[in-house]
């Protein structure tokens, strides 16, 4: 552990190397992305005002289908991929072109929000001149926007030529599909075929890029007491209850399991009673109980959030260990569900953070430093980190993402779009 954190430390020292002088090509491709801008902001706000919430299966893929007609006109060659009707997903597009020259790339972003049907949060609306509230505008419409015009500009060059690139667009990024073996077995078998993975997720600004992102796993813990009048909670003949024993086991997780750098954990729900009804599709319960009984039953769901394979099975089982130490008449158990791996701050990470800082330089943004990756979520690229070296953070700007505030900052767009091109370019020639 100590000497993953002391690389991803090194990351964060990457200093301005020498400028290097963009090339009459490169300009020509910055010039032709300041021409496509109100044209990509356009392009912005027809998917935004498309509701894509992940279990909206038929709004997911028609904003696929708005990409995917894009793609083909740029000659890609497209594919959608449905997911099985009992995953209630929508699916993936795909889409990519032939070649052997350069560096082989994986252009990773999703094309499902977090704001369903019903939410009230449905419309791309203007705050100010440079600003649109935007729902799934910032994560990660925006993201996908910046891959498509990026590639729209070298491919009115004809840079594309003879360069194998595959975009991959998952319909389910914001709640993956289960099994995982079914929803990620064609972005982890694009990866098979790549070098390079590049993820369009929000960017933390013009400075960052994230070389490193946590993985993500559930829990659940179920705890049982003994139902009895409440007269005769702590005799040795009714124990201690079960919201006694879950509060024991939280405590413990809290004292016990915290403390290593960058693993975090989350009960996010806790239900505890004499009948406990919680419905996992939803995320919502009931209890009954009464203060004259002991409760015989509590659930816990949370999350867990690591850095590697490792640190992640070190917290299971000590949380394991917590849980089978039960109180006088209780019992408890505890379940996990992985759901997103750790990608880890590697060299060829860090050599991908290198070039994309080169690249910025020339174009007088500025330097680019790695993010700390406990203040990232998780994300689709961290599927494919153990195949490919990874950059992530490509994508667009702006501010309270997942929330009914969410923000696009367009005025980033065409920046963030000449960035992504010439890293795009040096990597295929």
């Amino acid at each position: 552990m100590k000497k993953l954190l002391s690389l991803f430390l090194c990351t964060l020292t990457v200093g301005p190397l020498f400028s290097q002088k963009l090339t009459r090509v490169e300009k020509k491709v910055l010039t032709t992305i300041e021409k496509n801008n109100a044209e990509a902001v356009s392009f912005l706000e027809e998917v935004v005002n498309i509701n894509s919430g992940t279990l909206n299966t038929k709004g997911v893929k028609e904003v696929g289908m708005v990409f995917r007609n894009a793609l083909e006109a740029i000659d890609f060659e497209t594919q959608w991929i449905d997911m099985p009707i009992a995953m209630n997903r929508a699916g993936h597009l795909f889409a990519e072109t032939s070649g052997s020259k350069g560096k082989k790339l994986l252009l990773i972003g999703h094309l499902d929000t977090v704001f369903e049907e019903d939410s009230p949060f449905q419309q791309f609306k203007m705050v100010n001149d440079s600003v649109a509230h935007a729902p799934g505008g910032n994560d990660m419409k925006g993201g996908n926007v910046i891959v498509l015009f990026a590639l729209k500009a070298l491919h009115e060059h004809g840079l594309l030529d003879n360069a194998q690139v595959i975009v991959a667009f998952t319909g389910d990024e914001e709640s993956t599909g289960k099994p995982l073996s079914v929803s990620r077995k064609d972005l982890i078998e694009a990866a098979k075929r790549s070098d390079i993975a590049l993820g369009f997720e929000t960017s933390t600004g013009f400075n960052y890029a994230t070389v490193a992102r946590r993985g993500a796993s559930g829990w659940v813990l179920e705890v049982e007491g003994k139902r009895a009048h409440s007269s005769g909670i702590f005799s040795e003949r009714t124990g201690a209850g079960a919201i006694f024993e879950v509060s024991r086991i939280l405590h413990q997780f809290y004292t016990d399991v915290k403390g290593e750098d960058l693993l975090t954990f989350n009960p996010g729900t806790l239900l505890g009673g004499t009948f406990v009804n919680y419905d996992k599709t939803t995320s919502k319960g009931d209890v009954f109980g009464k203060t004259n009984v002991v409760a015989q039953k509590a659930v816990v769901n949370g999350g867990l959030r690591f850095i590697s394979e490792a640190q992640k099975e070190r917290a299971r089982t000590k949380m394991r260990e917590i849980v089978a130490n039960n109180l006088p008449e209780t019992s408890a158990s505890i379940s996990f569900t992985d759901s997103y791996p750790a990608m880890g701050p590697t060299e060829g990470n860090m050599k991908l953070l290198t070039l994309l800082n080169q690249v910025s330089l020339d174009l007088e943004q500025g330097e680019v430093l790695a993010y700390d990756p406990g203040k990232r979520g998780a994300a689709d690229v961290s599927f494919v980190a153990g195949y490919v070296d990874c950059l992530d953070g490509l994508g667009t700007m702006g501010s309270g993402a997942h929330t009914p505030q969410e923000t696009v900052n367009l005025n980033t767009i065409e920046a963030l779009t000449k960035r992504a091109a010439i890293l795009i370019y040096r990597l295929i020639h």
